[in-house]
Order: C-alpha cells, then structure tokens, then sequence
C-alpha cells in the first residue's frame, strides 16, 4: 500500500464522518459556518505542515521511499503529508458542531443524550492529548521506533484512559457538579443519573482490555507502573478513598494523572534511569501540581457549598495562585539543571506565570473569576506540548 492510498483512507473517512456530523448539527447556515471554519482550520494547519515537515525533512530526521509516493512536494514535505492536516478540518469542526448542537437540544427538552454522545463528552476531547504525548514521547525517544506497543498504548492513554479518569469524577460528583456553572460543556459534563452505572461498565470494558495487553508487553516495572497508574485514576474520585476531598494529595494526585503515562512509556521502553530523568519527572510532576492547584481556585466556591475540602478551599485562593506560581517556578528551574535542551524548555514556564500573575492578589469571593485565564491555560498547553516538541527534535538529532 502506498503511502498515498493510505493517507485518502483517512481523508474519505474523515470527510464521510464530518457530513454526518453536520447533518446531526442543525442549520444551513450553522453547516455553511462549520465548513467556512474547516476550511480556515485545513489553511492554517497546511502551512505549519509545509513549513515544520521541511525543517525535519532538511535535518534529515526522517525521509521517504520515493516509489512510496508520488513525487509532488510543498517546500520538501509530500503532498501526502497534507492528508493529515486534511482530514483533522473535515472532522473536527463538525463533530464540534455536532456536540454543541446535541447539548442545546437536550438541554431545551430537559432529555439526556445516549452513553456514546455523553461519554465523549465526560473523557473530555480537548485534553486528549496531555496524557497520550507524555506516553508516546517517553517511548519513542527511548526506543526510537514505532512498534505496536507504542501503537496500543497511546490509544490507550488518548481515549479510554481519559474516560476512565474523567468518567469516575463526573459520575461521582455529580451532586456537587449540579450548582457548578462550568459544568456540562468542555470543562466538565453533567452526566444524567441513569448513565452513572453504564459508564462505569463502558469505562471497565474500554479499559481492562487495553491494561492486560499492556502488562502482557512488560515486567514488574510495567505492572506496577500500571497498577499504580489505576489506582490513582480510581482513588482521586472514587467513595471513601476520594482523594480529591483531601488537600495537597489532590494535587498530588491529579499530577500524577499526567506524569504515570509517561512512567509507564518509560518502563516500556525499559529505560535506564538517570538523574536528569529523574529532574525531568520532577519538572512535569510540579507542573502538575500547579496546573490542578490554580485549577481549584475557581471551584471555592462550589466546593465549599457542597462540603467539599481542596488545596484551594483550605489555603484559600490567593495562596494557592501563588503557590501555584512557585510550583511552576520550580519546574522551571529543575528544567536548567537537565541536559540540553531541557533548559530551553525551562521557558515554558513563563507563559504559565504571566497567565497567572494577575491573580496575584485574588480574594475568595472573586475567586471564579479565574476561570478566564483558566480557559485560556488549556489552550497554552497546546503551545507548550508544540514548543517541547521541538526540544524532543533538537534532542532526537544531537543523539542520532
């Protein structure tokens, strides 16, 4: 099969999912403004592909079997690559489109959707990707190819673990979620009662299977990486063990949400453990802890409402933005004592900072106003994981 026969097997299925997707979204209109926001989507993500796909191919980080494609390039990257990019804009903008639609319908009637359309909700899509790249980055710059054990396992840490890890929190608190006002969209679903215990199945049936595999493909450090990696997904929400009821280790443990894909990628890999490994876990683990705690602040308080203890409804908001600040910090400063280019990436911290420090001084009673530079920290992991990206390649081409 040619590289181009199997880059238009995931244009055609994207497209044929995308039409489908906009005829469950409603209006003509609605349709014509999805499609122009594809189009857009497709224009921009063509550019980065040309202009990064010629860097990498220039550094000579990877090429292609010319009788695998059909000779037309962009810069130096195939017209194939630009399949990818392709099929992200047909899919993406209708699904969302889609979803919306389905929320406002069911939200009107007072009916809830069907366990597949509120499980895609509960895994949270948009966040996908913080818990597979960990995995797969660990993997793959310790074994530097792609076998089916990366394969599975960033399937694995893409959708089914992101149900299981959401899914338990949202079925679980539930009563508390009900007088959150930012529940019941991207950040949070309000899963209807009746899809409480279907979801745990859905979320038993998705998982299980994936975790058995994996264990299957590793030793002792891969089954208690694992086990250890469940248990946290269980215990953060999960009745009478409910970490996320007890300050400090529900920061702890949401960063460990994070950080365990990339431990269990590692011991995969079976990778050598080195200090500067360990300051790179460091690094990511403060991180974690930081992103949850300033996360908290705007939840006081509903959380206190509902009885509810957190790092944020103990220390209060503004100390917790700031330890939050400090936690950032010092990842940032544990990235300076790493191998290069670890201390390039040590300036990622900044844009964290900045889109925190106007919090410095945040009282608890204008405390969910930092929902604003909430919203706007999920979108800067995107440029982050984009910037670290680059680091993984300077660093792919100084050891090869």
């Amino acid at each position: 099969m040619t590289y181009l026969w199997l880059a238009l097997g995931f244009v055609v299925a994207s497209a044929v999912a995308g039409v489908m997707f906009t005829r469950v979204g409603g209006s003509r209109k609605s349709n014509r403004t999805t499609w122009a926001f594809a189009a857009l989507t497709f224009l921009i993500l063509a550019i980065l592909t040309a202009v990064f796909d010629t860097l990498m191919i220039a550094m000579e980080l990877f090429h292609y079997d010319p009788t695998q494609i059909i000779g037309v390039r962009v810069g130096l990257a195939p017209i194939e690559d630009f399949s990818y990019p392709l099929a992200c804009a047909l899919l993406l903008p209708p699904l969302w489109l889609a979803l919306t639609a389905r929320r406002r319908q069911h939200t009107r009637t007072g009916r809830h959707s069907g366990l597949v359309f509120q499980s895609l909700l509960v895994s949270r899509p948009v966040s996908w990707i913080n818990t597979a790249y960990p995995f797969a980055a660990a993997m793959l710059l310790t074994t530097r190819e792609i076998d089916w054990v990366l394969i599975v396992g960033t399937i694995y840490f893409l959708v089914p673990y992101n149900l299981a890890m959401y899914g338990i929190n949202d079925v679980f608190d539930y009563a508390s979620d009900l007088h959150n006002p930012r529940k019941g969209g991207m950040e949070g679903a309000l899963l209807a009662p009746q899809l409480h215990r279907p979801l745990l199945w859905l979320v038993a049936v998705t998982n299980v299977p994936f975790l058995i595999v994996l264990a299957g493909a590793g030793g002792p450090a891969v089954w208690i990486s694992l086990a250890f990696t469940t248990f946290m997904v269980i215990a953060y929400s999960a009745p009478v063990l409910r970490f996320k009821e007890r300050p400090v280790l529900d920061s702890i443990t949401s960063s460990t949400h994070f950080v365990n894909p990339a431990i269990v990628g590692f011991a995969l890999a079976g990778v050598h453990i080195t200090p500067g490994l360990m300051l790179l876990l460091a690094a990511f683990f403060l991180w974690g802890m930081a992103a949850h705690a300033f996360g908290a602040v705007q939840d006081i308080g509903p959380d206190r409402d509902a009885g509810i203890a957190s790092i944020a409804t103990v220390f209060g908001a503004r100390r917790t933005v700031r330890l939050s600040m400090a936690a950032w910090t010092l990842a940032g400063l544990a990235m300076l004592a790493t191998p290069w280019p670890g201390p390039l990436v040590s300036l990622i911290a900044l844009p964290y900072l900045l889109n925190a420090a106007p919090w410095w001084n945040v009282t608890d009673s204008n405390a969910a106003d930092t929902n604003r530079s909430w919203r706007r920290f999920i979108w800067l992991n995107y440029g982050s994981g984009f910037l670290v990206t680059l680091a993984l390649i300077l660093f792919w081409r100084q050891t090869s």
